[in-house]
């Protein structure tokens, strides 16, 4: 495949680009640039962050899950190119230069590329904003002092480039659903990729072919938000930072759980459809979309077919889909707020769920008038509390009420135990989820985040 991008400012065309070589090992043999550093390999620590500018807007990426072809009609500013070519220095530079905010310096390119994305973005929610990088010396203090110190400087002319113009794009770089339904039923062997957050690991941690592959991520129109008086439907290649923006008004609490999924750099490029796709039974979005009572929206050719989001999930490693058959898009009725999800992990940031419960419980004179309770880490495959719903429907609103449902859970789940949690912490969680949502229906503070000393 062949790409054309801009890097650091300067014009680059790769022929004949390896579909699975990342952005991260290209740099650094091909380019000797080295200042993107490898550390885990995998999107989590945050060494290899570049800054990537294309028609959405400016946003920090891990280079080290990021494909050669996905960089087509794009900018990327790696750290040896955020200064002007005057030698001018960044703000950010500047600011983490004068405030101390590296030691030993491995983890500080990525720090910097991932500060400069957010000050090009007037983002100053540092904390968040730095969640996928990792530093073992500062005690980040310096650094948020860095990123706070440049907040109100104006952005540099020099960082916001003019996009190129892009290869023109090959077969298995289709524009539109429509092409993409043509190619994948012609091709059913390949592999999809959107974001590359999942299939990224893959290549670099499997080390497996994943030829022929399918980029998605020249098809704009299954990028769309529509937000109407009866739904949100949303393309399957929405990004968590777009899907984030689009709901948290709508449903808050499902905007804070995304606040916490992953990183800033994951949720750049991780797509709705993707998580979707994958199956896994600790994805953190079908649980609130099945309580949302979400519909999938499945095409193969021209032929399309939509199901209740829960129908999907058959066992571990294996959904409701054909071969050639993709997500196109999720549509999610519009419904008075009753939704929370809580997730459970051992860190707060950028972190897999042990746990993820999700409620959505209607209540009418005092009593359950319906109830949709979805759960991800407590089974195979992310699944509906069907046997916890029936117990609650018709029952007193009241701890009572929510105690005699509670018995229900171990008809429901049969949790496993693993390095994140033994099963009878996970029942025990997924139990006080239920009296937690219960609780903060009534007013009572739940949130350990704002118990005070």
């Amino acid at each position: 495949m062949d790409v054309t991008f801009l890097l650091n400012g300067e014009t680059e065309r790769v022929q004949n680009a390896s579909a699975t070589q990342t952005l991260l090992d290209w740099l650094r043999e091909t380019r000797g640039l080295s200042g993107t550093k490898e550390g885990c390999n995998e999107g989590d620590c945050g060494a290899c962050s570049v800054v990537v500018r294309d028609e959405t807007g400016t946003k920090a990426l891990n280079a080290c899950i990021l494909f050669m072809p996905q960089l087509n009609g794009k900018s990327v500013r790696t750290v040896e190119g955020l200064a002007s070519p005057d030698g001018t220095l960044h703000p950010v530079q500047e600011a983490m230069v004068t405030l101390h905010g590296s030691q030993c310096g491995f983890c500080t390119p990525g720090f910097v590329t991932s500060m400069v994305a957010a000050h090009c973005n007037g983002a100053k929610d540092h904390d968040d904003q730095l969640a996928g990088n990792l530093c073992r010396c500062t005690g980040y203090a310096p650094i948020i002092r860095a990123a706070e110190a440049a907040a109100d400087q104006a952005v540099p002319t020099w960082i916001q480039d003019a996009l190129p113009e892009a290869s023109p794009g090959s077969v298995f770089q289709p524009e539109s659903a429509d092409a993409l339904a043509e190619i994948y039923a012609t091709h059913p062997e390949a592999t999809l990729i959107a974001g590359a957050t999942d299939v990224g690991l893959w290549v670099t941690k499997q080390l497996r072919d994943l030829a022929p592959v399918i980029f998605l991520g020249r098809c704009q129109d299954l990028k769309t938000v529509e937000i109407s008086e009866e739904e949100i439907r949303l393309g399957a290649m929405v990004t968590m930072t777009a899907m984030r923006e689009a709901i948290e008004d709508l449903h808050p609490s499902y905007g804070e759980m995304l606040r916490r999924y992953a990183s800033t750099q994951i949720r750049n490029a991780a797509t709705l459809g993707g998580n979707i796709a994958n199956g896994s039974p600790i994805g953190d979005n079908p649980p609130a979309l099945i309580a949302l009572g979400a519909t999938l929206h499945l095409r193969k050719g021209n032929a399309r077919r939509q199901m209740p989001i829960e129908d999907f999930f058959i066992a571990y490693g294996e959904q409701d889909r054909a071969a050639g058959e993709f997500v196109e898009s999720i549509s999610i009725p519009r419904q008075d707020d009753r939704l929370m999800v809580y997730k459970l992990s051992k860190r707060f940031d950028q972190d897999i769920s042990a746990v993820l419960g999700a409620f959505n419980v209607s209540i009418e004179n005092g009593k359950v008038r319906d109830a949709r309770i979805a759960f991800g880490g407590m089974a195979a495959t992310p699944k509906r509390a069907s046997a916890v719903e029936t117990a609650l429907i018709g029952a007193q609103w009241s701890e009572e009420g929510i105690q005699s449902a509670i018995a229900a859970f171990g008809q429901d789940f049969t949790p496993m135990s693993d390095m994140r949690a033994s099963a009878d912490y996970r029942l025990q969680a997924a139990q006080n989820m239920l009296m937690r949502y219960f609780l903060e229906d009534q007013g009572h503070a739940t949130s350990v985040l704002e118990v005070h000393p």
